[in-house]
């Protein structure tokens, strides 16, 4: 038996909370959430609208500030970590894809797929060729020189998944990613996140679906802030609840 200590989990969050102020009475979103991702994990978080889902991925890759709390990136506190070292930090370590895309509508798919490889430092060769199997693997071959605003939604969001996997990060946070998507754009993306997982890809989906949530090894029910329930899936049954999301019909 070996002596070596167990590595860290990939993230861990210890008391988390977040407060929104203005009119009125303030609205507690995250209130002193505990929740550790081990690599390789799909984790999926559900709950109603307004339960703070969004909110606690926002505080996990960075793109808010916790009011209290700590967060562990690989047994690292990245919390307290400045604006400009949140930005290294999702180029190359954690990669984010939105419901609405955010794609930069006047560079090519092409290009905003090199961009965070550039960004990070890698060479015009380097990022050529991470674009290239990416939209390969991606079905996007030949969609290179279109803009945005030519594709579909579901062709929009893979770029934006191509986006934020070209870098090859640890943890991929997927908020809504299929929530301005019809029932064929869903069916696409919901695969290509079950077949990087099987890869070794650790997720983090956000969604309000359960069907979509089926998909993952484990499931958070989040309500009012707080993590209601926790449950691994037992073997097998992500791969059914890929299956019932692939059955959806147009």
């Amino acid at each position: 038996m070996s002596d070596e200590p167990a590595p860290p989990p990939l993230l861990r969050t210890q008391g988390l909370v977040k407060t929104y102020s203005g009119e009125g009475a303030p609205a507690h979103a995250v209130r002193g959430v505990d929740l550790t991702i081990r690599r390789g994990e799909f984790v999926a978080v559900t709950g109603p609208s307004g339960a703070g889902k969004s909110t606690l991925l926002h505080l996990l890759g960075g793109l808010q500030r916790p009011d209290s709390g700590s967060i562990w990136l690989d047994g690292e506190r990245v919390d307290s970590y400045s604006e400009a070292r949140w930005a290294v930090l999702r180029r190359r370590r954690i990669g984010v894809v939105f419901q609405f895309f955010n794609l930069v509508s006047n560079l090519t798919v092409a290009d905003n797929i090199e961009l965070p490889t550039l960004l990070a430092g890698s060479n015009a060769r380097q990022a050529r060729s991470e674009r290239e199997k990416l939209l390969a693997e991606l079905g996007l071959e030949g969609k290179e020189r279109s803009m945005p605003g030519e594709l579909s939604g579901g062709e929009q969001q893979r770029v934006a998944l191509a986006r934020a996997l070209v870098n090859h990060p640890d943890l991929l946070l997927a908020d809504e990613p299929t929530g301005s998507l019809d029932s064929k754009g869903t069916r696409e993306v919901m695969r290509l996140l079950s077949r990087f997982h099987q890869r070794g890809q650790a997720i983090l989906l956000v969604t309000h679906d359960h069907r979509l949530a089926s998909a993952a090894d484990r499931v958070i029910s989040f309500f009012d802030g707080r993590v209601a329930d926790d449950a691994t899936l037992g073997a097998g049954t992500g791969g059914r609840g890929v299956s019932s999301v692939l059955e959806l019909k147009d």
